[in-house]
């Protein structure tokens, strides 16, 4: 989780306030919306998800804009190594919790969830903004494995597009984003 987190705050480390109105892989979301999107999930509920808390002390509402407060890149650095500290325990993993407040779920569904906003949404925030996601094959692999599991019920939920066809020589890393109803080939405009 530390190295996802991280390859995540090293894209949105790059990110400069000119950007946020930039198109992303995300159709209905633009750069800036999506990087309040990846922090409020990684940095906020992320982190009370792998406490087994249901509301942090302190918590913000979905929709707080992040990129307004001073420093929020390395706020959300900080942020987002907290949650990756929370969830490197094994105790995150076991049991259930809740990422949105809607209803409990099991740990690991939720900890997958936490893995594919820091990697699918870092990749995202990568190609709008004309950077390279660096993933190595254990996060893929891990990865892959948690997108393959859920994709379809992802898909009925919205939560992923349709299933892009990826070709099998691929990389595991494009093969999940195509799962995840991403185009590996996709270009800002």
């Amino acid at each position: 989780m530390a190295r996802a987190s991280e390859t995540a705050v090293d894209i949105v480390r790059g990110i400069g306030p000119g950007g946020f109105d930039g198109h992303t892989p995300c159709p209905e979301l633009k750069v800036g919306a999506l990087l309040n999107h990846l922090i409020f999930f990684t940095g906020v509920r992320g982190h009370a998800a792998g406490l087994k808390q249901s509301q942090a002390p302190n918590d913000v509402a979905e929709g707080h804009d992040f990129t307004a407060e001073p420093d929020w890149a390395e706020a959300y650095a900080a942020r987002s190594a907290a949650t990756a500290a929370v969830w490197s325990a094994p105790e995150a993993w076991a049991g259930e919790t809740a990422l949105t407040g809607s209803g409990r779920m099991p740990a690991r569904f939720i900890g997958g969830i936490v893995l594919g906003e820091w990697l699918l949404h870092g990749w995202d925030l990568a190609m709008a903004t004309g950077q390279k996601l660096n993933v190595d094959d254990e996060l893929a692999a891990a990865l892959y494995e948690d997108i393959a599991g859920k994709a379809e019920m992802a898909r009925q939920y919205g939560v992923f597009g349709p299933e892009v066809g990826v070709p099998p020589t691929a990389s595991l890393f494009d093969r999940a984003l195509g799962l995840a109803g991403r185009d590996p080939s996709w270009k800002r405009s």
